[in-house]
């Protein structure tokens, strides 16, 4: 295209804005819509979050656990108490998650134990005989991030949440459904759908391009250069993913422009940036008549391998800290704005860690880990799943070594399948969303109340 044509096209006043009045035509219809919302919010662990020293039984199986972790062992009486016994235990969590305990006890919260992905039920001695298969890549940080998300191999590598997204009921598609606050995107990557990025402060300013003011110069610049058409199919391309992010970062930008003040207190790190912003727009999906999303924030450094005990800031133990407080304020903005029964949020993590320490007054990498779900909907206040045997060598421990690598006793797969089905997701798609559950007889679990 001759530079003469291409700024004819640019500033042809016929064609400024087009695209952008569409979609705010489109806001305008659907916002007396707005009713059955639900999201999904997935608070991912990066570096694999030692599980042992997030939820420790009390009862006497604390016993083992203190032999077991010797120096990374917690201080009994530094746990905070959850009540009641569940999964053949009592149980604390790790003083930093002092506001987590406080929700488990008013039921809002639950506990998932002993979880990782697997392609069959396996036993430790299965694994370690090497009768059944296993997951490839086990204890790779790369690897296992994908895993847990649903990876399904180098030709397939969408993730559980975005294969589910399309195949909800048509009257639950939505645009923005599959949300990342980062670069890692498997989790909500669909076959056939691409992955919105939300940043904390919007997407509103391209350039000199405001995207408030449609009808701006620069506005209506932008607009008509996503339009231009071309005949090579590398600027094809380019033009087609252009407008693609113009056209959402437009649909952000009237997200924004609607969104609330939380009504929380939220810190200032990283994550509570992240979800003070999610907790800000959520209304606001809700209202404009959005029906069905999820959304991955991918956040910390738990690959602890020494000096995980500690204030320094990339302790677990400060980490952990930082995550109470955030997820506790997120949850009351949530509440706050009666969206309490529409929002589901879970955290999980690459995988778990070894029981035994490692030489650097760390843990190394293992395998199951124990997540927690949390909302209005949730069937708070249990641990769900089978919790292992803290004794070194015990019934699910897969290393030779006997370090206290856990085979999990509940699949990445059953708890995808639940949060999914709670979403809206059919029974009947299980099987196209989760190629292995149809190797366990159980496919879901008690997460939600009935």
């Amino acid at each position: 295209m001759r530079r003469r044509d291409f700024l004819k096209a640019v500033g042809l006043p016929a064609l400024a804005g087009v695209g952008v009045n569409t979609i705010l035509g489109g806001l305008q219809a659907s916002e007396a819509a707005a009713s059955d919302y639900k999201a999904l919010v997935c608070v991912f662990l990066g570096g694999g979050n030692d599980g042992h020293n997030t939820l420790v039984p009390t009862d006497g199986a604390y016993n083992d656990y203190s032999n077991s972790r010797s120096i990374l062992a917690l201080p009994k009486d530094s746990l905070v108490t959850l009540n009641g016994s569940s999964a053949g235990h009592t149980f604390g969590l790790h003083p930093g998650l002092a506001p987590l305990a406080t929700l488990y006890n008013q039921q809002r919260l639950a506990w998932i134990s002993n979880v990782g992905p697997l392609i069959v039920p396996a036993s430790a001695r299965q694994v370690m005989e090497r009768s059944v298969p296993i997951p490839p890549y086990l204890m790779s940080h790369s690897d296992q991030t994908a895993m847990q998300q649903g990876w399904g191999g180098d030709f397939d590598q969408s993730g559980w949440a975005g294969r589910g997204l399309e195949l909800m009921p048509a009257s639950y598609q939505n645009k923005l459904s599959a949300v990342t606050t980062n670069s890692d995107r498997t989790l909500v990557l669909g076959k056939n759908s691409s992955v919105s990025f939300m940043s904390p402060t919007g997407a509103r300013y391209w350039g000199r391009a405001d995207l408030a003011s449609p009808q701006g110069y620069w506005a209506q610049a932008l607009s008509n250069m996503s339009k231009l058409q071309f005949s090579n199919q590398y600027e094809a391309e380019y033009a087609r993913t252009l407008g693609l992010s113009v056209s959402e970062s437009t649909l952000l930008t009237q997200v924004f422009m609607k969104s609330v003040q939380p009504s929380a207190s939220f810190g200032n790190d990283e994550l509570a940036t992240k979800l003070r912003s999610l907790a800000s727009v959520l209304p606001a999906f809700k209202s404009m008549g959005f029906k069905r999303q999820v959304f991955l924030i991918n956040w910390g450094s738990f690959d602890t391998h020494y000096g995980q005990r500690g204030s320094d800031a990339r302790t677990q133990d400060a980490q952990l800290s930082v995550l109470g407080n955030a997820i506790s304020a997120f949850d009351q903005s949530i509440q706050a704005a009666g969206m309490d029964l529409d929002v589901t949020t879970f955290a999980m993590s690459d995988f778990g860690r070894t029981l035994r320490p490692a030489s650097g007054a760390g843990s190394d990498h293992a395998w199951g880990n124990h997540w927690f779900v949390l909302g209005g909907a949730v069937a708070g206040g249990q641990v769900l799943g089978q919790f292992p045997s803290l004794v070194l060598g015990g019934a699910e421990d897969a290393d030779p070594g006997r370090g206290g690598r856990h085979v999990p006793t509940t699949s990445t797969d059953q708890v995808g399948a639940t949060l999914m089905q709670w979403l809206g997701l059919p029974s009947s798609q299980f099987l196209s969303v989760f190629p292995n559950l149809g190797n366990f007889s159980q496919k879901t679990l008690p997460i939600f109340k009935v």
